[in-house]
């Protein structure tokens, strides 16, 4: 594997040990692929960090776990890369570790061996359970601050970062309320896990509103998809006997051309279909016509402020930053970005 980087640097990018990183770099045996991988894609962030690194500054390496379906998680990653050079105080250095779904184990585990490799900071995208607080918890006790990540987890984490979640939520009701005909009939509202605050703000704020303006419509609620193809169309599947006079989705979770398809399949087209988050796939659907409305957020504006709350516990910017939710922003196919 050609690579012009020190091993000891390697090692540092992807989390790695520093004999593991030559097992693989010398391409020996007995190395798995997802190791292998994680060198490639260390490697790739270096390269990306090269002209960062000739800079002057200390090097702050901030790890990002992170649950999310790849689409999000990539928008993370393009996100905190392209901050990072915005930093003139020091050397941000983002390390990563997303998957699709990460069990209260697995988020445990990764915040253990943050601990014990040691960082700078993390940046957290994790449901909100007692085990995981005491878990971010523990990661402040040992002097590494935590900032959460759209979805905040009440402990001792130094800030959330990300969407105003229920302006969000009081957002898609009103759209939805005020474009739809005075006939009532039902709203389908999807999170991708329960366990998820930011979503559950959402749908509250979404729910109480709703109710204010158009009590002639009812909710129906789709849940626990993770935001994934299978495992959204198994939670709808479930439901479309409740669905058959559907008028609307708001769809706090993603999966949306999913939902979709599910609900083609049964002859069931909402008119007015309201989403969060502008990745790829929601770009499509809003450019074909088929997603109304998308509430999105600054995502590199959060995490640039994640870096400057990180780099002000480290005493590396002397003023402290003002932290404050996203205002959200509705894309159409009219003011596509």
């Amino acid at each position: 594997m050609t690579h012009r980087f020190p091993i000891k640097e390697i090692a540092a990018q992807s989390g790695l040990g520093t004999a593991t990183v030559d097992r693989v770099i010398n391409n020996r045996a007995h190395v798995s692929a997802q190791t292998r991988g994680r060198v490639a894609i260390a490697l790739q962030e270096l390269e990306a960090q090269e002209a960062q690194l000739a800079a002057r500054g200390r090097r702050m390496f901030f790890d990002f776990v992170v649950e999310a379906p790849q689409r999000f998680s990539d928008e993370v990653r393009r996100a905190s890369l392209s901050a990072s050079p915005l930093i003139t105080s020091a050397v941000c250095r983002p390390r990563f570790t997303m998957q699709s779904v990460m069990s209260e184990v697995e988020v445990t585990q990764h915040l253990r061996r943050i601990i014990k490799r040691g960082s700078q900071g993390v940046c957290l995208k994790a449901r909100n359970t007692p085990t995981i607080a005491q878990a971010v918890d523990q990661v402040v006790a040992a002097g590494i601050p935590v900032v959460t990540l759209v979805t905040d987890i009440p402990s001792q984490r130094s800030a959330y970062v990300g969407l105003d979640n229920a302006a969000a939520g009081r957002t898609a009701a009103f759209l939805i309320a005020r474009s739809l005909d005075n006939q009532g009939g039902i709203v389908l509202t999807t999170k991708s896990q329960d366990a998820f605050l930011g979503e559950e703000e959402r749908q509250t704020a979404f729910l109480t509103v709703l109710g204010e303006l158009r009590p002639d419509l009812d909710c129906v609620d789709a849940s626990g998809g993770s935001g994934l193809g299978y495992e959204t169309a198994q939670a709808l599947d479930r439901l479309i006997p409740d669905l058959r006079d559907i008028k609307a989705v708001y769809s706090m979770g993603g999966g949306n051309q999913m939902i979709l398809n599910v609900l083609a399949d049964h002859g069931l087209k909402p008119q007015v279909y309201v989403a969060h988050d502008f990745d790829h796939e929601n770009r499509t659907l809003v450019q074909s016509g088929t997603l109304d409305f998308v509430l999105h957020h600054d995502l590199h504006a959060d995490i640039h402020a994640a870096y400057l709350t990180l780099l002000h516990h480290h005493r590396l910017i002397s003023d402290a930053p003002v932290i404050a939710p996203s205002n959200v922003q509705i894309i159409t196919r009219f003011n596509l970005p």
